[in-house]
């Protein structure tokens, strides 16, 4: 029987686990708060011995995991099964599940349905959802109903074609400003914390100062309150071109191509398994087993 505990109800944390209210403290010292995403329990594990301090179960999923060309096609009952399965792997950090594309857009009672969802049948900690304006009322309603949201702001990748594609945002003084309020509006409709995606450090820079909540940057500088990097661009899981803000901590898909490559290697020319890796059986018990094939007319030559 295992003992190890089990993962409590949302909204009581678990022993050890880092409380959201430890997070605008960890602000107040400048310490500063790393996050990563993750999309299974080998990952949400190794995360968190690691020392994250939150792990975003992202729907980027969809392009590192599921082999889209995009986050849109990510679905609620995929990203609930991954963030399940990041949950059985992590047991301190927070585990914030991203509302996919359509999960939230329609009306404040579809965004409180699935965010729901991620917590009764995912077991999340929180619910991250992307952009401002009509989305507040979203945020004002998850959280009066009890859920944790984090908010995202800069490049929102759900709605990347409507902002030119993948690219930098509030590079101009006017949508500079409109970060900055929509970050304000973010924080006054109950967000515990906001995303900061490609946004000038400077504006960024600006944006943490006016916030009580802590900024979790990628691609926006130093001055924000924490970082966030995907798992595969960090450890150099992905193929193609990475984003200007990622830095590649290791380069683990050349050692598992290496790796695979040997194991295939060394199955054709029939060097694995060796000894060591197979099962035996006691002389007498081969014997008798022969003997039974042998007495069902089932005997063939050795090679």
């Amino acid at each position: 029987m295992s003992t190890r505990p089990s993962k409590p109800a949302p909204g009581a944390p678990a022993p050890g686990k880092l409380p959201l209210t430890e997070l605008v403290q960890l602000k107040l010292r400048q310490q500063p708060i790393a996050m990563v995403t993750a999309y299974d329990a080998p990952s949400g594990r190794l995360a968190d011995a690691a020392g994250a301090d939150i792990i975003l179960v992202g729907d980027s999923a969809a392009m590192t995991v599921l082999g889209h060309d995009s986050t849109v096609p990510a679905t609620m009952d995929e990203m609930i099964v991954l963030t399940r399965a990041v949950n059985r792997g992590a047991r301190r950090p927070l585990v914030v599940a991203d509302m996919p594309f359509g999960s939230f857009q329609v009306s404040d009672e579809e965004a409180m349905h699935n965010a729901i969802r991620f917590m009764k049948e995912a077991g999340a900690d929180a619910v991250k959802l992307e952009g401002a304006g009509r989305m507040l009322s979203r945020v004002q309603a998850l959280v009066g109903g009890g859920i944790p949201v984090m908010g995202h702001l800069g490049l929102t990748p759900q709605s990347a074609t409507m902002l030119g594609g993948f690219k930098a945002q509030g590079r101009t003084a006017a949508k500079a400003v409109q970060l900055y309020d929509d970050a304000l509006a973010l924080e006054a409709a109950g967000c515990f914390a906001i995303v900061l995606e490609a946004v000038p450090a400077p504006v960024a820079a600006r944006i943490t100062e006016a916030l009580t909540v802590p900024t979790i940057g990628i691609g926006a500088g130093l001055a924000c309150d924490g970082q966030v990097l995907v798992w595969h661009d960090l450890l150099g899981l992905y193929e193609g071109h990475a984003p200007r803000f990622v830095k590649q901590y290791a380069d683990l898909a050349t050692a598992i191509k290496e790796a695979v490559g040997t194991y295939v290697e060394e199955v054709r020319e029939r060097r694995f398994p060796e000894e060591q890796h197979t099962y035996s059986m006691a002389a007498e018990e081969l014997e008798l087993f022969e003997e039974a094939l042998h007495d069902r007319g089932e005997v063939r030559e050795r090679r």
